[in-house]
């Protein structure tokens, strides 16, 4: 699965992580750093197992945590019409 920002999404960077505008219906986000780090990664390709697995050396979380935190990022991020797969 790739995924990428939707034509529509412009980002804006600060200093505590990123702000996603999408332009067509006028609705924005923020992302703490955690979450920036997170979509990034995505957006690079990389697996949200592997970024879990990141997380939770980070962090010093446990692993099934790490994992549903990415997961439920990244299911907010497609059904906000802020990313999409191809």
């Amino acid at each position: 699965m790739t995924l990428r920002l939707h034509p529509d999404v412009s980002t804006t960077d600060t200093d505590a992580g990123i702000v996603l505008l999408h332009m067509s219906t006028g609705r924005y986000w923020q992302l703490n750093l955690t979450g920036t780090h997170i979509l990034r990664r995505l957006l690079d390709g990389c697996r949200p197992s592997h970024i879990a697995t990141d997380l939770a050396g980070r962090y010093e979380l446990p692993y099934s945590e790490a994992h549903v935190d990415v997961g439920a990022l990244l299911v907010e991020l497609c059904t906000t019409g802020l990313v999409i797969t191809s």
